[in-house]
């Protein structure tokens, strides 16, 4: 893959756009960074959105009466409903999206790990955790796009697949007005990238695209997008990954020489034990595919899910995610 579309991203506003946050600081956040020249992004801050200041008195979820509710310690005020409106108004209006970059442990933006607070006393425990009003609302609208928070993007292995997922979502809706003959394209040249993720919806991506019952091209197309989401909702685990790819390496094996083989298959052992990224022996199969002129294997998005100006090495240390 030599072109990508331009996916277009819902960012926190206070992530490396602009000072809002409670405090009146800016987030700063090297991903963040990265994707700007690839993405386009909307940039809203639903706290600044409903009224609140900058900089302003912290808000918190808590539990009041049985009910979740997001409200200002400092002034007692309740704004769970301000906050839902936004949601409920914003979302709404929204057009074309293919995933979100939100403010990790916002109550607001946070799509996990929010503390909940067992009642509205300020000095209340915290009695779970849970996503943000706003970072809730994305989840359950946008079950099927790219959603992550800044913080877990540290982790290589979730940034690849954050990666991955909105530009493969990215080009799935590019084909909203194409034709059944561009949509089989698409998901022959996604073969080994569903292979890798979901061979379950690799099969049912398939029969979509089969189109037995030969139903419109609009129809099918809103199934196979919603299908794909799914597919793609979790990272690949690593032992489907390795699958693919040494699947991928019986097609050119027997061109190399014994030392290029060793080198392929000690950088797949370094992937294995978490010291590289996926990317280092992609790009070490793709080489040689390249070299040998494999088309097949060239146009499989597998290969180079997102730009490779995207793929860096950098790592929190957390470990793989599962």
């Amino acid at each position: 893959m030599s072109s990508f579309p331009r996916p277009v991203v819902v960012l926190s506003r206070c992530l490396e756009q602009e000072p809002c946050r409670y405090n009146g600081d800016i987030i700063r956040s090297e991903v963040v960074r990265e994707l700007e020249p690839f993405v386009d992004y909307i940039t809203p801050c639903p706290e600044v959105q409903i009224g609140l200041g900058v900089p302003r008195d912290p808000i918190r979820a808590a539990w009041h009466e049985g009910v979740l509710q997001l409200f200002q310690p400092a002034t007692g005020q309740d704004v769970t409903h301000d906050m839902q409106a936004f949601a409920e108004e914003f979302l709404s209006s929204l057009g074309e999206v293919d995933g979100f970059l939100l403010k990790s442990r916002s109550p607001s933006c946070g799509i996990k790990d929010v503390k909940y607070y067992h009642d509205r006393e300020a000095k209340s425990m915290v009695k779970e955790k849970g996503p943000g009003f706003f970072g809730g609302a994305v989840l359950e609208r946008f079950p099927s796009k790219a959603v992550e928070d800044e913080g877990r993007l540290l982790n290589f292995t979730i940034r690849e697949h954050f990666f991955t997922k909105l530009f493969t979502m990215a080009r799935c809706r590019g084909l909203r007005q194409a034709s059944m003959k561009d949509l089989v394209q698409f998901q022959a040249e996604n073969k080994y990238l569903l292979m890798a993720y979901s061979q379950k919806y690799q099969k049912t991506l398939g029969r979509i695209t089969a189109n037995p019952d030969k139903k419109p091209y609009a129809e099918v197309w809103a199934e196979y997008e919603k299908n794909l989401g799914q597919a793609l909702h979790k990272p690949a685990r690593f032992t489907s990954n390795i699958n693919v790819l040494m699947h991928c390496f019986g097609y050119i094996s027997d061109q190399l020489s014994s030392g290029e083989r060793e080198f392929f298959l000690n950088s797949l052992d370094q992937y294995r034990r978490e010291r590289v990224p996926l990317s280092v022996p992609l790009h070490v199969l793709r080489t040689h595919a390249v070299r040998f002129e494999q088309e097949y294997l060239l146009q499989q998005t597998f290969f180079q899910p997102y730009p490779e100006e995207l793929m860096t090495i950098t790592d929190s240390g957390k470990g793989r995610s599962r």
